[in-house]
C-alpha cells in the first residue's frame, strides 16, 4: 500500500500535507484553474477530509518506476454517491508534485462543488495559517 494512500484511509492530514511537495500542484474535478502550493493543497485536502463520508480506495495502479500512481475512490457527498480518482505524480525526492482528481456522476460532482464551496472560507484561512 503506498504511503499517501495509507495516510488518507487514516485521516491523518499531518502525514497527507508531508507527502507534498512545497510546489505541488492540484487541479480539482469542480474548479477550473488548479491550485500551486502545499498549504492550499493541504488544506484543500483537510477540506474534502471532512465532506467525504465513507471514503474507500478500492485500487491502486502504480507504473513501474512508482513516479506516477492512480488511486480509485468511493464516497458520499451530500448522499450522492461518487466513484473517482487520484492521480499522482511524483519529484525525484518522492513528494507529490502533481495531484489531479476525477469524480463522476455529474450529481455527485455537484454535491462535491457545493460542500466543498461550504468549506472554502475556512479552507483559505488554514492555507493562511490561520486553522
Amino acid at each position: 500500500m503506498h504511503p499517501f494512500r495509507k495516510a488518507v484511509e487514516n485521516r491523518d492530514a499531518a502525514a497527507v500535507a508531508a507527502l507534498l511537495a512545497d510546489d505541488v500542484v492540484f487541479t480539482s474535478p469542480v474548479v477550473f484553474k488548479p491550485y500551486t502550493g502545499k498549504a492550499i493543497t493541504g488544506a484543500i485536502l483537510r477540506g474534502v477530509l471532512r465532506v467525504f463520508e465513507d471514503f474507500t480506495y478500492v485500487r491502486e495502479i502504480a507504473n513501474p518506476d512508482g513516479r506516477d500512481h492512480a488511486l480509485v475512490f468511493t464516497a458520499t457527498v451530500g448522499g450522492k454517491q461518487l466513484q473517482g480518482c487520484d492521480f499522482l505524480h511524483f519529484d525525484e525526492d518522492g513528494r507529490i508534485d502533481e495531484f489531479t482528481v476525477m469524480v463522476r456522476p455529474l450529481s455527485a460532482a455537484n454535491a462535491l462543488a457545493e460542500a466543498m464551496g461550504a468549506q472554502f472560507e475556512r479552507i483559505e484561512r488554514e492555507a493562511a495559517g490561520g486553522q
